[in-house]
């Protein structure tokens, strides 16, 4: 019998490629890394932070059988959760704020997903789908609510599998890593297990309009920038027990212009159909590609797929509305 055998879905987790996006590396000379994390079986990176806070929470005693997983999500941490409680037997019940796009409720709904929309209200309304998750969780018997900002199983996640397949794909020859922040997670754990291998990496965020950890990162203070940003699931105005375990050198801001122009741009010339926090991190890449000089090697993460988003970023009619539409010939909008 073959022995390269996965099992279930948790066995397909991970192991994502680490491929070269050949047009961002000609651009800078440098060798511009992203871990394909839209080959994970749930479509995102999001799919790590829901296995291991399942196994946690199984390990703990919070999960017992006929349970229900409670998550207030974006969508991609929701749509991790769900498949894995199909896995393991679980119900799941979905919190997500309304403004999110269509394709990821839909989803939801047809994995099996009990999904509930609010409005989309600052943290600190009690009407925050942060807030009505717990809340939800807190009505049920047997219930465990993931608590993905806070719940350390999420970084962890990317402690020991993220980061490490970065570090082992790259041979250690790597110089830069940079990606946004949503809940903390990826970014937590990626760059601390990587400064951990090799302090000289150079670990950068990248943060949309509207979110506040540029402003942590460069000068301390959470002071969020002026606007809002049509990103989900990154962008946050606070300091996460997940994003605490991050070690950062800096940060660097980008905007949806550049995040749009940068999904047409890579879905042109290299058929790479990426999601919008994808883009971003693209042009995070660029960003300390530049800074960094040529020859340098740098690792981003290419969190989910555009198919999730084609109501959206790919709709003419949407870009008209929002103003974005893409105009660039090449990546002059970056300049």
């Amino acid at each position: 019998m073959a022995t390269d055998i996965r099992l279930g879905f948790a066995g397909t987790v991970g192991n994502t490629p680490l491929i070269k996006i050949e047009s961002l590396s000609a651009a800078t000379g440098c060798n511009i890394l992203g871990k394909a994390e839209f080959l994970n079986p749930g479509g995102s990176v999001k799919d790590r932070a829901a296995l291991f806070m399942v196994m946690q929470a199984e390990q703990d005693g919070l999960l017992k059988p006929g349970g229900a997983i409670v998550e207030g999500t974006a969508g991609n941490t929701g749509i991790g959760l769900t498949l894995v409680a199909n896995a393991r037997g679980y119900r799941s019940i979905i919190v997500m704020p309304n403004n999110q796009s269509q394709e990821k409720i839909d989803l939801l709904r047809t994995f099996g997903a009990e999904v509930e929309l609010v409005e989309p209200v600052p943290f600190a309304n009690q009407n925050n789908y942060y807030h009505v998750a717990r809340a939800r969780a807190e009505q049920l018997d047997n219930a465990f609510w993931a608590n993905q900002f806070e719940n350390l199983a999420n970084a962890d996640a990317h402690y020991q599998t993220t980061g490490p397949e970065i570090w082992q794909q790259t041979g250690g020859d790597l110089d830069g890593v940079v990606m946004a922040s949503g809940t903390g997670g990826t970014i937590g754990g990626v760059s601390s297990y990587l400064k951990e291998q090799k302090s000289e990496i150079a670990a950068y965020l990248i943060d949309p309009p509207g979110a506040a950890m540029y402003g942590y990162v460069n000068t301390g203070e959470v002071t969020k920038t002026e606007g809002s940003s049509i990103t989900e699931g990154i962008g946050i105005g606070r300091v996460t027990a997940n994003f605490a375990r991050a070690k950062l050198d800096g940060a660097f801001r980008g905007t949806d212009q550049e995040v749009i122009e940068m999904s047409h741009f890579l879905l042109k010339h290299d058929g790479l159909f990426l999601g919008s926090s994808a883009a971003l991190n693209a042009v995070g890449a660029m960003r300390l590609a530049r800074k960094l000089g040529s020859g340098h090697t740098i690792a981003t993460i290419l969190c989910d797929g555009g198919g999730r988003y084609r109501s959206r970023m790919y709709n003419l009619d949407w870009l008209k509305e929002k103003d974005l539409v893409p105009v660039a010939k090449g990546l002059e909008f970056l300049d």
